[in-house]
């Protein structure tokens, strides 16, 4: 993979040669408005039975989600509107201060502690995720440096151990919250924008040969992850323990046949099926929409991934190609873990579905990465 690398002025603008496009990409815009919006219809219909018990309103959840849906928009669009230069400036900042906030959610009274996981800030109903902000940290972070030491990735002690030394502190941090799933999200963005920036092929397979034994100490170091393995590969043996989750999961899939049972007609989400509208919607999903609704879910996904990396591909730049690879990357392998957790292709991880599931920071910093997207298109040759 080859990118063509504009010069550079003292802004670090890419070569007054490049004209601005007219138009960002609108199949691109429009894909994640779709998946917003069925997001946002599926939120509502998993989680009014739970929030009518709970709070006395079944729009409870959806108010909120809406509010975060349309914070996120003006995310996209503000995103969309600056030039994706202009944020080197302030890369390193934003880089230390998502790290600060991944130490201070390990503190104790700090860290909002949750199912046994410390992966919060905040309080009551406004919470802030710092590993979601971490995420498109990193993805500045090493864009930039790739951009600039790409000469230096030949080089395996030179070039790219310095820059997996410091990314190791961001896995490091994330998976003590502990957030396995994260992790390995960011962990996989990493190895991609690696292979993007041009690092040697048999550097990155030994990275990946190497980085197998710390994924089975990080799956079996706690007993917990070693239950969900032995679940994983057989949940019927644990009906009503570590297998739970994963069978409500498959019956909620296999209720949905077709066309599915209709919006606001699961029966998994009257308090079956945990998660129903955070981690697991997407069972709820193919419940209420059948295999045509789960099919269109994976369908809008896989267009994202095709203009994500097609935006990449026309960058004018290495940073812009590095940086649309990284926020494309990075959605498409959370998509793809959520999706194999609910189909039980893969052991049970806490992470959820972009634009699709119930969340504040998830959503908004997401949707703003879009917008960034829109904006390197713009610029795209």
């Amino acid at each position: 993979m080859a990118f063509v690398a504009g010069t550079e002025g003292t802004a670090g603008r890419p070569g007054t040669a490049r004209r601005m496009a007219a138009r960002p990409d609108l199949l691109l815009l429009l894909t994640v408005l779709l998946l917003l919006a069925l997001g946002t219809l599926v939120v509502f219909s998993a989680s009014a039975p739970g929030a009518l018990r709970q709070y006395g309103t079944p729009y409870y959840f959806l108010e909120r989600q809406t509010m975060w849906a349309v914070l996120g928009v003006l995310a996209l669009a503000v995103t969309s509107r600056i030039d994706y230069w202009r944020y080197k400036r302030a890369i390193v900042p934003f880089f230390g201060l998502s790290l600060l906030l991944l130490v201070a959610v390990l503190i104790p009274h700090v860290g909002l502690e949750i199912n046994g996981s410390r992966r919060w800030l905040g309080a009551g109903s406004f919470t802030l995720q710092p590993s979601e902000l971490a995420k498109l940290a990193m993805v500045f972070f090493f864009a930039r440096l790739f951009s600039l030491h790409a000469d230096r990735l030949g080089d395996f002690w030179r070039g790219v151990m310095p820059h997996l030394a410091i990314a190791a502190v961001v896995f490091a941090l994330v998976l003590a919250e502990p957030d396995l799933g994260t992790t390995i999200a960011i962990a996989g963005t990493f190895l991609v924008m690696l292979f993007v920036a041009g690092v040697r092929w048999r550097h990155l397979l030994g990275l990946g040969i190497s980085g197998i034994p710390v994924l089975a100490w990080a799956m079996l170091g706690e007993s917990y992850r070693r239950q969900r393995i032995l679940a994983f590969l057989d949940p019927w043996k644990h009906p009503l323990g570590e297998g739970f989750h994963t069978i409500q999961a498959l019956l909620a899939l296999g209720s949905g046949g077709i066309l599915g049972v209709g919006l606001g007609f699961s029966r998994q989400a009257l308090g079956y099926l945990p998660e129903a509208f955070t981690d697991f919607i997407f069972a709820v999903l193919g419940e209420e929409l059948g295999l045509v609704g789960t099919v269109l879910v994976v369908v809008l996904f896989g267009i994202l991934a095709w203009r994500g990396y097609r935006i990449a591909l026309r960058a004018p730049d290495l940073f812009g190609a590095l940086l649309a690879t990284g926020i494309t990357t990075m959605i498409v392998i959370q998509a793809l873990i959520n999706i194999g957790v609910v189909t039980d292709s893969l052991p049970v991880t806490g992470i959820t579905l972009p634009f699709i599931s119930y969340g504040g920071s998830s959503l908004v910093l997401s949707l703003a990465g879009v917008g960034i997207l829109l904006n390197i298109s713009r610029h795209a040759g």
